[in-house]
């Protein structure tokens, strides 16, 4: 079973997609920042990291960074309501297969979910 982990400091967004992706029967962790997906990571890294660009504390990047030091080859897609190129540009370096600018179509998230994760 495929596993994915969604990390997103609004907990609406984080329990919608956890209700998706668990229906279409991947293994779903959430956490609500940075710091918790770490921990969730720790010992085992899912298949796709679905992840906001803006949290509390740490941010998208960081994570990215902290979860790219562990060697976690997990993929990345960055949800973000900030168009900003600077930070998808640094995002995509750091590995980011895919963004989304929120408001988001969930189903166009579920079928790129789909998509990169059978890869």
């Amino acid at each position: 079973m495929k596993r994915i982990l969604i990390v997103d400091d609004q907990q609406g967004i984080r329990l919608l997609l956890k209700e998706v992706f668990e229906r279409e029967g991947y293994e779903t962790w959430i956490a609500g920042s940075g710091r918790e997906a770490l921990e969730l990571t720790e010992e085992e890294c899912p298949d796709m990291v679905l992840m906001d660009m803006k949290m509390p504390g740490m941010d998208g990047i960081e994570l990215l960074k902290q979860l790219k030091q562990r060697q976690h080859d997990c993929k990345v897609i960055m949800m973000t309501a900030y168009g900003e190129m600077g930070v998808i540009e640094e995002s995509m370096n750091w590995g980011v297969v895919r963004y989304f600018t929120k408001p988001f179509d969930v189903f166009e998230l579920r079928d790129a979910v789909s998509e990169l994760i059978s890869d």
